[in-house]
């Protein structure tokens, strides 16, 4: 198997090691809690933001996609929802603390370059024999990962979702989220180990 498909049908599980050694490591300390959750506020909300133009579509387990989106957070960087992952994991590494805070950051933030950029290969390939020239404009004209300064104006108008539709499509990640930062907490308020 291509280590891109596994990558890609793997990516909600891939990030579990991670999650288990920041919680492990964890200990909190200020003010990179506060700076932590400030990160993930911002990473959750470029989610919301994608996710609302995206739909649901995103937590597909194939690649591919029914339409082109280009409209929103999409005319900025092809990839905002993978940029709000990244942003967001980050922000949870500074919410737990503790002495390899900074050694996990770097790891975290290369990993998810590393796997982000290797489904990205996969998921243009699949975008590019499905839109052809379409897509090849949109990907010359948009950066892959880290946004440009102004839209680019294609020619998708794409109606956003409700800020409710999009809310429970987004659901999940918002629990994580939270489930996260509470055993990070009870971590250190009740001094257990994990």
């Amino acid at each position: 198997m291509d280590l891109r498909n596994f990558l890609f049908s793997n990516r909600s599980f891939t990030p579990i090691p991670l999650v288990l050694a920041i919680l492990y490591l964890s200990s909190l300390s200020y003010p990179f809690f506060i700076f932590g959750i400030g990160l993930i506020m911002v990473g959750e909300s470029i989610r919301i933001y994608a996710v609302r133009f995206a739909g649901s579509s995103t937590r597909t387990t194939n690649v591919g996609a029914p339409s082109l989106c280009t409209s929103g957070p999409y005319s900025r960087c092809r990839n905002p929802l993978y940029l709000g992952n990244m942003i967001i994991y980050c922000g949870v590494v500074l919410v737990a603390g503790g002495q390899f805070m900074w050694h996990l950051l770097l790891f975290v933030f290369t990993f998810f370059t590393f796997q982000y950029f290797m489904i990205i290969s996969l998921e243009e390939e699949t975008l590019l024999k499905l839109f052809g020239n379409k897509y090849q404009l949109y990907r010359e004209s948009v950066p892959k990962l880290f946004p440009r300064l102004s839209p680019w104006l294609g020619n998708n108008k794409r109606i956003p979702l409700t800020i409710i539709q999009t809310l429970k499509t987004e659901k999940r990640t918002l629990q994580n989220i939270f489930i996260i930062i509470a055993l990070i907490i009870m971590k250190t308020i009740f001094g257990f180990s994990l």
